[in-house]
């Protein structure tokens, strides 16, 4: 009989076992993984942009769309998969994420023309590379992309949005990898958006979209993007450990003046602080805990509560066990 194959040591780590992790103890599987990266109580804190957190129990790094296809498909469907891709936007809570975090590397961060306006980008792009791709193409509308901070696979399932333009203005459809490991191709109407919002089911994995423009100059489209770039740098703290956006816009109002009119421009907690730039945004001033910066963003939305009667709601996501 042959042997299991050697695998990543879990138990003085605190991991699931590997067998426990794959469906009937899933040696085959295991073996496969071999093509991508499979690493045990992986440090999320270097990954996002709060600089703050636990550790994924697991940490899976595919190879391509195939070999996350494999993965998926073998592993134990009580196990939990939660997708991360440049970390903005993301509070990992400092008892870490439970089950398998999947990170996309560069074989999922290409973009490539389909036709005169139409883009197809891999899940791990950024919105940098998608918005530049489409000014070296002369294709338009596609600027505000250079906004957001973080990959085509987070901004499609969220619709992320900037300066009037949101993905659901552009997206034409999308491949996701399902829970079940059954590649699916979504199209816009099959997301079922809404602000910041879409009906992607926990656990599927973005690994491509196809973004539709319209024709435009270069040197138009640049000139846009340094607009947009600039009125960035003038109003949010894009220097610091921040996650972005923290609260969404409520309808008739601006997060950030309802902040402001509670009085929590500065407000600290910890190592945690509201923006004195940008009171939509929380700061980490040095070394603030995942709980801090949390806390502090429930303190926030009960001043605003308290001082008008809203209750903001989280446009960051917050994940793991505290």
């Amino acid at each position: 009989m042959q042997a299991p194959p050697p695998t990543p040591s879990s138990e003085e780590e605190g991991a699931l076992d590997l067998p426990l992790l794959f469906r009937g103890g899933g040696w085959g599987v295991v073996e496969h993984v071999r093509r991508g990266k499979l690493t045990p109580n992986a440090p999320l804190a270097p990954l996002v942009w709060f600089k703050s957190g636990g550790t994924a129990e697991w940490l899976f790094e595919p190879k391509d769309a195939a070999d996350l296809q494999d993965f998926l498909a073998g592993l134990a469907p009580d196990v939990p998969v939660m997708a991360l891709g440049l970390g903005s936007n993301l509070i990992v809570r400092d008892g870490g994420v439970p089950g398998v975090v999947v990170r996309l590397g560069k074989a999922f961060a290409k973009v490539e023309r389909v036709d005169e306006i139409t883009l197809n980008c891999g899940g791990g792009a950024s919105g940098i590379l998608v918005s530049s791709t489409a000014r070296d193409h002369g294709i338009a509308g596609l600027e505000f992309l250079r906004s957001i901070p973080g990959t085509v696979g987070g901004f499609v399932r969220m619709n992320g949005g900037a300066y009037g333009r949101e993905v659901k203005d552009i997206l034409i459809d999308c491949d996701a990898v399902m829970r079940s490991g059954e590649i699916v191709t979504l199209s816009l109407a099959d997301l079922g958006y809404t602000y910041r919002h879409s009906e992607l089911t926990d656990g599927s994995i973005v690994v491509a979209a196809r973004f539709r423009g319209h024709p435009g100059e270069p040197a138009a489209i640049q000139a846009e993007m340094d607009r947009i770039s600039a009125a960035r740098e003038a109003s949010q703290p894009l220097r610091s450990k921040t996650g972005g956006s923290t609260f969404k816009n409520p309808d008739g109002h601006k997060a950030w003046e309802l902040v402001d009119k509670a009085g929590c421009r500065g407000l600290t907690l910890g190592g945690a602080q509201v923006s004195e730039k940008h009171t939509n945004f929380l700061i980490n001033t040095g070394e603030a805990t995942s709980t801090e910066i949390e806390a502090l963003g429930e303190e926030v939305r009960r001043r605003v509560k308290e001082q008008s009667e809203i209750e903001l709601q989280w446009e960051i996501q917050r994940v793991g066990k505290a």
